[in-house]
């Protein structure tokens, strides 16, 4: 066996930092369960989580709710992008921590002042995340980048995954000069695709139609 995924893919009930490990991950949410009290009051479900819901830190919350206000109702199909924090810290040790880098719904980037520890504050921005579908009706790069994006998420296996990305290369080489915020989104759902086999035990090849790979029409 040669697929390192299968070894290094955390086990939690949750996404996990180290989920995060390959790059970012945009997420669009689709449930949010609330459980005042509890240890982790705040459980984000969200498109192919694998039932393994985000759960925000208060500092994270307190970014949701300056952005789209404390009605976790209207957070329902809005996305975020979340990324690996090295640096964040538990008991005096850095464990890295999951963090917003991009959400979509709010005009323009803000900044915040947020607790790090008892005695220090941090400042976060957070950047304006514009929909792929809504990229899509403006430009042909989004589109594609959609496009790309469905169609990894059908794969099942490595194998599969590989054999699409390959003839890509190019492709997408060209997207990330151009486009460096589309390929960082197609980046990041190929290598959360990768990471989800070893999860879901999906050994079936599913290799499918709905996607052009020879599109050269496509100007980025």
């Amino acid at each position: 066996m040669n697929d390192m995924t299968k070894v290094i893919a955390p086990k939690s009930d949750q996404l996990n930092s180290d989920d995060l490990i390959a790059g970012p991950r945009t997420i669009t949410i689709r449930e949010v369960d609330i459980r005042p009290g509890t240890e982790q009051p705040v459980s984000i479900y969200f498109e192919g989580d694998n039932g393994k819901p985000w759960k925000p830190c208060k500092s994270m919350s307190r970014v949701l709710v300056h952005a789209w206000g404390p009605d976790a109702k209207k957070y329902l199909g809005k996305s975020l992008m979340l990324y690996r924090d090295p640096d964040v810290t538990w008991a005096g040790m850095k464990v890295g921590g999951i963090r917003i880098s991009h959400m979509s719904h709010i005009e323009r980037e803000f900044v915040m002042s947020l607790t790090a520890t008892k005695k220090t504050k941090a400042v976060v921005t957070i950047k304006v995340l514009q929909a792929l579908k809504e990229r899509a009706a403006e430009d042909h790069a989004a589109k594609w980048a959609a496009g790309y994006i469905a169609k990894v998420e059908t794969f099942t296996s490595v194998e599969d995954l590989q054999a699409f990305e390959q003839p890509l290369a190019q492709r997408l080489d060209e997207l990330k000069q151009k486009r460096p915020e589309l390929h960082e989104q197609v980046l990041a759902a190929s290598q959360a695709r990768a990471a989800s086999f070893a999860r879901e035990g999906k050994p079936e090849s599913e290799m499918g139609e709905g996607f052009n790979t020879d599109d050269d029409e496509v100007e980025f």
